[in-house]
């Protein structure tokens, strides 16, 4: 694999969207010396939260990690919000949190999403160590919530 972040992003058909507006009082990355800390991201496409509901009850494992991605994009959208991504050196570690309705146990099946796009998008410097954890709900009832550390050039 080889090129820029921004080739590997146009081989996937991907265009960088504007960040996700904060829900809360935060901000959606913040860069500490060569560490950027990225908030969680919701699965939010122009604007607008594209799913609610409980991982293993309203939305099936295939969707959900279809919207892990779509929480990764948002955290590739706040990473370049405060940094060039040709700066990104790794993707440390990410954070995955599923919805889960009671007895669901595959969550890293879900978080799986996010990390086969931060791979895609980053090249080696995607693979990260990671946590994939099922809470019982997420803001604004979303069923997969994405956060991230990465590590930049200075």
């Amino acid at each position: 694999m080889m090129g820029t972040v921004a080739d590997r992003l146009t081989e996937l058909g991907l265009t960088v969207p504007e960040v996700a507006a904060p829900v809360a009082t935060y901000v959606p990355a913040l860069v500490d010396g060569d560490l950027v800390y990225v908030s969680g991201q919701l699965p939010v496409i122009a604007g607008e939260l594209v799913a609610t509901g409980k991982v293993g009850a309203e939305v099936s494992t295939d969707a959900a990690a279809a919207l892990a991605r779509t929480c990764a994009v948002n955290c590739v959208a706040a990473l370049a919000s405060v940094v060039d991504l040709e700066r990104v050196r790794q993707i440390v570690k990410v954070t995955g949190f599923v919805a889960s309705a009671p007895g669901f146990t595959d969550q890293p099946l879900v978080v799986n999403g996010a990390s086969e796009l931060f791979g895609a998008v980053f090249g080696p410097a995607g693979q990260h160590a990671r946590s994939a954890v099922g809470v019982a709900e997420l803001p604004k009832g979303a069923p997969v919530e994405i956060d991230v550390i990465a590590r930049i050039a200075l």
